[in-house]
């Protein structure tokens, strides 16, 4: 099967946001100190931080096994989604591209993750004093990628629904 007949041709979009995300996150090491916060917006920081859980800092102090176990899960999880896209057919966009951006932020992290034990976060928004942990691009795409898949879910069905009444 060629290449461009399944869902790995979204694999570029992949490679773009993992090269995003480790570019903003060496350039914060590179131009921040270790804790240092910047305000952008009344409701938005850089702010440079490590992070040895995963979101929202989740079992970050469990003594360094965490980092071996979410790394496992990025590669499986990876692996999982390059196999579903081979399979998909090259109409499927919009659940090809959420494949891609999961890819991506788990592979982001991950390459954070043995590099440093750690993932670096810089995105920090707060709003009325409450603050949210901080994040990076990889997380965002991760988001946005099962934002994605959950919105395809939906559209895809009743779309289903309509071609089966016709």
């Amino acid at each position: 099967m060629n290449f461009k007949e399944t869902g790995l041709k979204w694999l570029w979009l992949a490679v773009l946001m993992i090269i995003v995300d480790q570019v903003t996150k060496q350039w914060v090491v590179a131009s921040m100190d270790l804790y240092q916060s910047i305000d952008i917006l009344p409701f938005f920081n850089l702010t440079y931080v490590h992070n040895t859980g995963a979101a929202f800092s989740f079992l970050a102090d469990a003594g360094g096994w965490q980092r071996w176990f979410f790394s496992a899960i990025a590669v499986g999880v990876s692996t999982l989604l390059v196999i579903w896209m081979a399979k998909a057919k090259p109409e499927e966009r919009l659940i090809c591209i959420s494949y891609a951006l999961i890819i991506s932020g788990a592979l982001g992290n991950l390459i954070d993750r043995l590099a440093f034990g750690y993932v670096i976060d810089f995105l920090d928004f707060h709003l009325a004093g409450h603050s949210w942990p901080a994040f990076n691009i990889a997380d965002s795409a991760i988001f946005v990628g099962a934002a994605l898949m959950i919105y395809e879910a939906f559209t895809n069905d009743e779309e289903a629904e309509k071609k089966s009444a016709n």
